[in-house]
């Protein structure tokens, strides 16, 4: 375990590029990393659950969730190209020792809880696929994202970049498949853009896809991502640039996680329902051989398990990330790696069912979003830290009003689930 060294990193030249499309496209690629965690094994355990007990009616939260999410992504990658320092990083700076350790606290829950779904998703995956013990394929997981670990830490942020790219390219074919073979109903998806919370059961499913997809480590980890990437550029008109391609970079790669995300729930709705077990992924994956045949089945489990490969790499990425800007330690992202394996592997080993674990640990992400959440609308803000880049009043407005939205949802869950009735 060493200090981080707390000074802002050098500004990088950026690359050069004969037209002025290529010069952009060459600078996106963080917000796809970040988007990672918005088509983890928790979404597809989410999205799941409410295409197959709601059918379409559900649509609405996820294309909500989604606008919130782009708006976040890019406010978090915002403050770390102005600032050159990550979200973690301005947070410790801020607090005093103590408070600062007990907001540590809860941002590793969310990341422990994040890797949690990852692991058990990839492993549910492999016991598909291959009738792996899930314990052994919760190892395998690990292993495999030690391994895209590795290339980050040899190699730079862009072979990494690369290969979670290549990755996402897996995941949307394994859960895009399916909708060829059935296309969804167009009617009654576009009858699911309507609001409307039918029972208790919506509102826990609700807050569990909004966990899933406005996810806390996320935020957390896309201002130490863009700083990795590009440094500290203090000149005013590359740093202008920088923010302009972000904001295309944001929008593309949420765009494209929303799409499979909502790709998920139209899937379960138009071929699940009525099917028995379709309350966990095993379960789904049978009933998808039974109605779709055993080629979509398979595909649909290798996105799966791409998702839990991706998602759990990018998850101790972030973990490194809260680690270091919070307590001023890190430890090796390798080191890191095994340390937090074992959690889920104890959850593995325990014989719990894993799609009722991943749907609670995307409830628990609900819970962690406005610690991240406030804090960074606070700070983007603040004319003091954004200098000219500070948001405008429309921008203030929109992220207030996401952050309230999502305090009021996990305020109703909370009280339904003392009252026993969620």
């Amino acid at each position: 375990m060493t200090r981080v060294d707390e000074s802002p990193p050098p500004s990088r030249p950026l690359p050069r590029a004969r037209s002025g499309a290529r010069s952009r496209l060459v600078l996106l690629g963080p917000a796809f990393v970040a988007a990672v965690a918005y088509v983890d094994p928790g979404n597809v355990a989410a999205n799941l659950t409410a295409g197959a007990r709601y059918g379409y009616g559900l649509v609405w939260v996820l294309v909500l969730a989604n606008a919130m999410a782009v708006v976040v992504q890019y406010q978090s990658a915002k403050l770390g190209l102005v600032t050159g320092r990550s979200l973690p990083e301005l947070l410790g700076h801020r607090m005093r020792t103590r408070p600062r350790r007990l907001y540590w606290v809860q941002a590793e829950a969310v990341a422990a809880a994040t890797d949690l779904a990852e692991v058990i998703g990839g492993a549910v995956a492999l016991h598909l696929l291959f009738g792996l013990p899930l314990l052994a394929g919760g190892v395998l997981v690990g292993a495999a994202s030690m391994l895209l670990l590795a290339v980050q830490s040899s190699r730079g942020q862009r072979p990494f970049e690369g290969a979670v790219v290549a990755l996402l390219a897996v995941i949307a074919g394994g859960f895009l498949t399916g909708l060829f073979v059935n296309p969804p109903d167009a009617g009654a998806a576009l009858s699911g853009l309507v609001p409307r919370l039918e029972d208790t059961g919506t509102v826990l499913l609700a807050a569990s896809m909004i966990g899933a997809t406005v996810m806390p480590h996320a935020i957390y980890l896309h201002s130490a991502l863009v700083r990795d990437r590009h440094g500290h550029q203090t000149d005013p008109a590359t740093l202008a640039r920088l923010v302009r391609v972000t904001r295309l970079d944001v929008v593309g790669a949420l765009l494209f996680a929303g799409a499979v995300n909502i790709a998920m729930l139209l899937l379960a709705a138009s071929s699940l329902p009525g099917r028995e077990g379709t309350d966990t992924i095993e379960g789904a994956h049978a009933a998808i051989a039974d109605a779709l045949g055993p080629v979509v089945a398979v595909v649909f489990a290798i996105g799966l398990l791409a998702s839990g490969f991706a998602s759990t790499s990018v998850g101790c990425y972030a973990g490194a990330t809260i680690m270091g800007g919070l307590l001023r330690l890190r430890l090796p992202l390798l080191a890191r790696r095994v340390v937090t394996l074992i959690p889920a592997l104890l959850v593995l080993g325990a014989g719990l069912e894993p799609t009722r674990a991943l749907v609670l640990s995307q409830v628990l992400l609900s819970f962690g979003i406005p610690f991240a959440l406030i804090p960074l609308i606070r700070l983007t803000g603040d004319r003091t830290v954004m200098g000219v880049h500070v948001d405008g009043p429309a921008l203030r407005v929109a992220c207030w009003s996401i952050a309230a939205l999502i305090i009021a949802l996990n305020a109703a869950l909370i009280v339904l689930t003392v009252t026993g009735t969620a």
